[in-house]
């Protein structure tokens, strides 16, 4: 009996521990399982976990959708107020705008917005079509597996909205404003004009020596060269020389000196023909024009200017012309006149060629100037009110500059706003 003691003993005891054991394991089962299933729960959205509803921001407030003002159509503007959350404290990740075509969805994202923003433009819609919209503010985090976790807060549904376009976009109200005086402008000083009135020009110095130009030319018994520039008849620059051609050429013709007029396209070509017969016609001596007075080089843009240097140095012209768009060519044709004693006279609005034509040249028209030039040149009515108007114009932007100025170093306005499209 002694003997069996100690072994019903141990046996007890092993019993025990055995009971234990069983006990433990169906006590720790359910944390396991809990454990296992926690994150794919806070994964979907649609029922977050515990967690999940305390990292939830608190909603937007106040949605409105409306359709975007002063457009074409095909846009509508949500707008709403700040989740209470969204104080930077990190909160509030963004804003996701979803939009329906019914009230019970199914609801689609129209967008996403930054956290502090308040506005969204859907530039995706139908005019034809009515929307609903629902805003909701959202966190997002990576959990441990660093997968990108959205957690989105409750969202109102606000709407119907129809986007539509309109007839005129008020933001612009001050460019029509503006656009009307000048206008009137322009009109009033062309009937100005029209009844003979006096309407002061500014002197153009380049322009006035026309006369004297043609005039040397003539005296000397030596030829005139006119160069239109480079550019075809699509350039406003070329327009513009075209026009002063028709002024020197009335001048050449009147005074019965060779004007010759090298060119480098072929429009060009046929516009300067019809120029100078227009001009000679006008003091009654068509037939002392000849077709070799205006003739075709190259296309080739030093090719051009070479063929001109060599005629320029082989004829020796008393006078040139300069009128036009001109590039790298400027100063080579410039500096060749010069060499040969000529009286030169440029004009044209490519700054980076003015520098070279003011120092190789006599007289220099720079920028505007040249397309004022004709103006100037004919005195003719809806030429002269057009650039008085056009004067005006710039006359009260330069206004509106100095004003704005002062404005804005006092800290009163911002005058700009005015002439910014939005």
């Amino acid at each position: 009996m002694r003997l069996s003691s100690p072994n019903l003993t141990h046996n007890c005891l092993r019993i025990a521990l055995f009971t234990l054991s069983l006990l433990l394991i169906s006590l720790n089962a359910p944390l396991a399982q809990d454990a296992e299933t926690a994150p794919d729960t806070a994964v979907v959205n649609t029922e977050p976990a515990a967690d999940a509803a305390i990292l939830a921001p608190l909603p937007a407030a106040n949605v409105i959708a409306k359709d975007l003002p002063n457009d074409k159509g095909g846009a509508v503007l949500v707008s709403w107020e700040l989740s209470p959350d969204d104080d930077g404290n990190g909160k509030v990740s963004g804003y996701l705008v979803q939009r329906s075509e019914s009230k019970d969805g199914p609801f689609e994202t129209a967008g996403n917005a930054v956290r502090g923003a308040t506005k969204f433009t859907d530039n995706k819609t139908d005019d034809d079509k009515v929307y609903f919209y629902k805003v909701a503010a959202y966190f997002e985090y990576l959990d441990a597996a660093d997968e990108k976790i959205r957690i989105t807060s409750a969202a109102t549904v606000t709407g119907p909205v129809q986007s539509s376009a309109q007839w005129f976009n008020m933001n612009r109200l001050y460019v029509l404003l503006f656009m009307l005086f000048v206008a009137g402008a322009i009109i009033f000083y062309i009937e100005k004009a029209k009844k003979g009135e006096e309407i002061y020009i500014r002197k153009i110095a380049g322009i006035d020596a026309v006369d004297e130009a043609v005039g040397r030319a003539t005296e000397m018994g030596k030829k005139i060269f006119y160069i239109p520039g480079i550019q075809d008849m699509n350039d406003v620059q070329t327009i513009a020389s075209i026009a002063i051609l028709g002024r020197v050429a009335q001048m050449a013709a009147e005074y019965d000196t060779w004007l010759e007029v090298p060119v480098s396209k072929s429009m060009v070509l046929v516009t300067a023909r019809e120029a100078m017969k227009e001009a000679y016609t006008k003091v009654g001596r068509p037939d002392a024009l000849q077709d070799a007075q205006v003739h075709y080089l190259t296309d080739d843009q030093f090719g051009y200017a070479a063929a001109i240097d060599g005629m320029i140095v082989r004829e020796k012209p008393a006078t040139i012309f300069y009128m036009g768009a001109f590039f790298a060519e400027s100063l080579i044709l410039a500096e060749t006149g010069n060499s040969v004693g000529a009286i030169q006279i440029a004009g044209t609005a490519m700054p980076a060629q003015l520098p070279f034509f003011v120092a190789a040249c006599d007289y220099t028209l720079i920028g505007e100037e040249l397309f004022a030039a004709s103006a100037y040149l004919s005195r003719e009515p809806r030429q002269l009110g057009s650039l008085k108007g056009q004067d005006m114009g710039k006359g009260l932007f330069i206004l509106c500059i100095i004003v704005g100025v002062i404005l804005a170093t006092f800290d009163i306005w911002d005058m700009s706003v005015i002439f910014v499209s939005r």
